[in-house]
């Protein structure tokens, strides 16, 4: 199957990952313990030109959000990035809030404790009962939490399409190890200019444009 049966014959939904402030604001979390967030203001226009345009075309847009408080703290959990991790996305914060972003009323969210958002959430069961078959991949970071849930849903026969403009990490060497993993092995690498565009020829060429999100 190439990228355009992916993203048109068959049906696939946005996954957008963790874009909340403690992991994309200047003064989040992550930011303050000097973690470079200038990616992130890099990808938030082409991810809003996306989601425009999925909700435009009908195309499904699944929220992941990040929480983490004591009941889900484990003790390996704690001990992640030496220690320094525990302040992050906690529960009830302004820190776990969307960032730039939000669900409308329709839209699906997932809450995650870990980094993929298939680890002991609800996930797999809104995808099946949604018949999705490919996910397209945005949100942060592109080598952490992005990359588990496209491995783990690469692991569980979804298809993987990573978008490469709408995706940020805090390294620039990092996003890119994570392209070269993901078009090595668990699924397609591309742009949100080149999605968008096969959504926008679906549309015209269609009587029904239902169908473009039909297998």
């Amino acid at each position: 199957m190439n990228l355009d049966q992916k993203l048109i014959n068959s049906r696939a939904a946005i996954v957008v990952v963790d874009v909340q402030n403690d992991y994309c604001h200047p003064e989040g979390a992550l930011a303050q313990a000097g973690n470079d967030v200038g990616a992130v203001a890099g990808m938030m226009p082409n991810l809003h030109h996306l989601l425009a345009a999925a909700r435009e075309f009908e195309v499904p847009v699944i929220f992941i959000q990040t929480f983490h408080e004591e009941a889900t703290d484990s003790e390996a959990w704690r001990e992640r990035s030496n220690g320094k991790s525990m302040a992050v996305c906690r529960t009830g914060t302004w820190g776990a809030d969307f960032y730039e972003v939000a669900p409308e009323p329709d839209e699906v969210v997932v809450n995650k404790h870990r980094y993929s958002a298939f680890v002991n959430t609800r996930l797999d069961s809104v995808l099946r009962s949604l018949k999705i078959e490919t996910l397209i991949m945005t949100g942060v970071s592109t080598n952490v939490c992005v990359e588990s849930t496209a491995r783990d849903g690469f692991m569980l026969d979804y298809h993987i399409v990573l978008l490469r403009d709408a995706c940020a990490s805090y390294s620039n060497q990092a996003h890119e190890m994570t392209m070269k993993n993901i078009e090595g092995y668990f699924g397609e690498v591309t742009d949100t200019r080149q999605v968008i565009s096969l959504w926008e020829r679906a549309w015209k060429a269609t009587a029904n444009p239902i169908t473009m999100t039909q297998v």
